[in-house]
């Protein structure tokens, strides 16, 4: 599978770094590809480096004015002018979606791929990882504007959140039929 990973390129403690190898770890074993924002530095280097150290393959997709951040020597480098393009490509290359902790590009991503699904325009599975309880308020959220008819779809339809990698990467797979 090539999952996109949307995530921070922020240096973050222990909490969210460590469950975030875990996962890349996971990712790598299971021989799967992680296309991601393409950075090296932060939480972003941290999973590419736990990706590359379990085998798996690196796909990153940067932007001109981070172009300097680009990670050297992945599988393969896409260089996207602005960041609408960005995460257009993301969302191209890949086969499922896992939102990791981040900030407002990352919230960005979240949400375009979920209206996205939520018209149709794509069903590749979505995960909302829920390390350290960080998207706690967001989940609320979201299962407020379900419970209150916000949403044309059931909010199970749009995103499985799981609180630890394993479930997230179990769920891909199973919804992807991947053994």
């Amino acid at each position: 599978m090539n999952i996109c990973v949307f995530l921070s390129a922020a240096d973050l403690d222990d909490r969210y770094t460590g469950p975030a190898r875990d996962f890349a770890r996971l990712l790598g074993k299971g021989g799967h590809t992680l296309v991601w924002g393409g950075s090296d530095v932060g939480l972003m280097k941290v999973v590419a480096d736990g990706v590359e150290e379990a085998g798996g393959r690196l796909l990153g997709v940067s932007v001109e004015f981070l172009a300097a951040k680009a990670r050297a020597g992945v599988d393969e480098m896409v260089v996207a002018k602005d960041l609408a393009e960005r995460k257009r490509l993301l969302l191209e290359k890949a086969d499922a979606v896992v939102v990791m902790v981040g900030g407002t590009g990352t919230l960005d991503e979240a949400t375009e791929i979920l209206e996205l699904k939520k018209h149709g325009h794509t069903e590749m599975p979505v995960v909302l990882l829920n390390t350290a309880g960080f998207y706690d308020g967001l989940k609320e959220q979201f299962r407020r504007m379900d419970d209150e008819g916000f949403l044309p779809r059931p909010l199970t339809d749009l995103v499985f959140f799981a609180e630890e990698p394993v479930g997230a990467l179990a769920y891909l797979e199973e919804s992807l039929g991947v053994e």
